[in-house]
């Protein structure tokens, strides 16, 4: 009991300063290398942290399990969303680029809805595996040219800066940041897992709440630290990265390893067409008729209130 106290409290802190150094060794490196904080979001920040779910996927498909894969990554879409932009939004209002409203976020409602389309007959073969696959390199393949693109032509109109900072500092504090991150939010959950279970919590509900909302903890944290510290691009961009890396690569990689021949209904009644909505909630939430969008603090508190009946909806259903 002692050591878990611990776990949480050593792994609470060592999360704060791991999000706070990792946030700033993604801006150093988009400063050095001249990209937008969306695009370093998007790629380095979004893919970083939805690692472990990559990781857990895969290695659920090559034993057989590749319905965790779904959970994993639609349960991950719907708390980056609800959970992490909300409780980011009220902590500080997040700004929204009207590229990202226009753009990025109708091209994740339409991943969306591929994904829905592709399990709705309770099934993902190998080659609906192959197709989210060839999606998403094509869809970070886009986004990757448009960003770099963008940040070419605000370079070439502004002078060079001499307060640059250095590439290889960035890099460390990135590569640092994100396995400290991984490795505080795992010693965290272990610990309330275990505080949980001695005061008698059961293992579902230990499941559905601090294990749920643990492996978001990467996401959550490095969000935060970025809104805090006004780089609203790279706390979005994590949530699009994430959410696009979640939807096509971890799905499509565990159903090109293992097909899924039996899905339950519920995934595609209500799992599925939950984190659609919410991303269609970010544009209504954050659409302004002039200029850049804003989720405010009363959109966050709506956000957090979907997700907080979402995982009492859960528990519900699961104690029938």
């Amino acid at each position: 009991m002692i050591l878990a106290i611990v776990a949480v409290i050593l792994g609470l802190a060592v999360l704060v300063w791991s999000a706070d150094k990792f946030v700033d060794g993604a801006v150093g490196i988009a400063e050095f290398c001249g990209m937008s904080t969306l695009l370093i979001g998007m790629v380095i920040v979004g893919f970083g942290t939805s690692a472990p779910e990559l990781t857990v996927s895969a290695i659920s498909a090559s034993q057989g399990n590749p319905e965790l894969a779904l959970g994993n990554a639609y349960g991950s879409n719907i708390a980056n969303i609800a959970l992490i932009l909300g409780a980011t939004a009220l902590i500080s209002p997040i700004l929204m680029q009207r590229s990202v409203i226009r753009g990025d976020l109708p091209i994740l409602i339409a991943v969306s809805i591929l994904s829905i389309v592709l399990v709705w007959d309770g099934s993902v073969v190998r080659w609906n595996g192959v197709l989210l696959l060839v999606v998403f390199a094509v869809v970070m393949g886009y986004s990757i040219w448009r960003e770099l693109r963008k940040a070419h032509a605000e370079n070439s109109a502004d002078e060079p800066s001499s307060e640059k900072k250095s590439l290889g500092k960035s890099i460390m504090w990135l590569v640092l940041g994100l396995f400290l991150l991984v490795a505080s939010s795992r010693a965290l959950v272990w610990g309330a897992v275990e505080i949980a279970r001695t005061l008698g919590v059961s293992d579902l509900l230990i499941g559905l709440t601090i294990v749920a909302i643990g492996t978001s903890l990467p996401e959550l944290a490095s969000s935060i630290a970025a809104a805090r510290k006004g780089e609203n691009d790279l706390a979005l961009g994590n949530i699009i990265g994430s959410n696009l890396f979640n939807t096509l690569a971890v799905v499509g990689l565990a159903a090109t390893i293992s097909p899924m021949d039996e899905i339950e209904s519920v995934v595609t009644t209500r799992d599925m067409p939950l984190m659609t909505a919410l991303t269609v909630a970010l544009i209504i939430l954050g659409f302004r008729r002039k200029g850049d969008g804003r989720l405010n603090r009363i959109a966050g508190g709506i956000l957090l209130a979907v997700y907080v009946g979402y995982l009492a909806l859960l528990v519900s259903q699961a104690a029938h």
